[in-house]
């Protein structure tokens, strides 16, 4: 039992188009746009091996190659590097090296944009029978207390699906999946409902999905068996919907943390902002930069 409990894999899907980005989606994938001095996906990286995942499986589409090189290392850069005597340079590299050593690292693919749960489905080859967590691309919990390792928590006690949470004014939630849900302890619900973009009339909290989640076996099976939506999706939140109609337990945790999406071009950049504002290198002047606009 203790071992069905360990969360030992995340499943990453990064196979979206980026069209909210057009067009510099065109010439970069999505999860390499640049928060300050490194991109999207690395701040996903890092929650993850901060939560003590080891083991990383990325959704990806058919085009997408330079996640694949992203992680390769460079011998030749290293040798220019120290004949050149950047020292400072060198330890860079070796420090952006050294976070990627001891994770284990697959792709597969979703040939088409099927939606998050298809993606998700995809990410499920992989894997044994056992829980996994889910970490979507477009958003980073800036947190003490990595995310993932958060919903980690809790599972180990609910030993059921988790989904990650936070709470946003009503007028906002429209564009989210809206949650209704009963508080057991602090932080801590039972979800009951998950609306996927709600009529103004349908809310009924303030809490909405974040992109991370602790995901049980079970959830793929419904996965398996759902069809496509209106939009030709399977998407995760009816499907775990769904699974709530069926009368299966599923808790939602309300995250620590500042939530930065990343998910079109204006919520980017004000994550970038947020980031380099905070940046102990940057950050001081920056923020007497900022200062000077008009």
């Amino acid at each position: 039992m203790e071992n069905e409990q360990q969360i030992k894999k995340v499943i990453i899907p990064v196979a979206g188009l980026g069209t909210r980005f057009l067009p510099l989606s065109l010439a970069v994938s999505k999860e390499f746009f640049p928060l300050v001095d490194k991109p999207i996906i690395q701040y996903i990286l890092e929650e993850v091996k901060q939560s003590g995942i080891k083991e990383v499986i990325f959704v990806v589409s058919p085009k997408q190659k330079m996640l694949m090189n992203y992680f390769k290392k460079s011998p030749e850069l290293e040798k220019l590097l120290i004949k050149r005597k950047k020292d400072a340079l060198l330890k860079e590299l070796k420090d952006f090296e050294q976070l990627f050593e001891d994770l284990t690292i697959s792709f597969t693919t979703q040939k088409m944009p099927l939606g998050d749960g298809h993606a998700i489905l995809q990410g499920h080859k992989l894997l044994e029978l056992e829980p996994v967590a889910v970490s979507f691309g477009d958003d980073i919990i800036d947190s003490d207390v990595p995310a993932v390792s958060q919903l980690v928590d809790v599972f180990k006690t609910s030993n059921a699906p988790v989904v990650g949470l936070k709470t946003l004014p009503k007028e906002k939630i429209p564009a989210y999946g809206s949650v209704v849900a009963e508080k057991i302890a602090s932080r801590l619900y039972k979800i009951k409902k998950i609306i996927e973009k709600p009529e103004p009339s349908q809310i009924q909290s303030n809490l909405v999905v974040v992109g991370k989640y602790v995901l049980t076996p079970e959830v793929f099976q419904y996965l398996k068996k759902a069809s496509p939506n209106k939009r030709g999706e399977i998407n995760l939140g009816e499907v775990v919907d769904k699974m709530l109609d069926d009368g299966m337990p599923i808790y939602g945790y309300e995250l620590k943390g500042e939530w930065l999406e990343c998910g079109d071009k204006l919520k980017w950049l004000k994550s970038f902002f947020y980031f380099a504002l905070k940046d102990p290198i940057f950050g001081k002047e920056m923020k007497e930069y900022v200062k000077t606009l008009k």
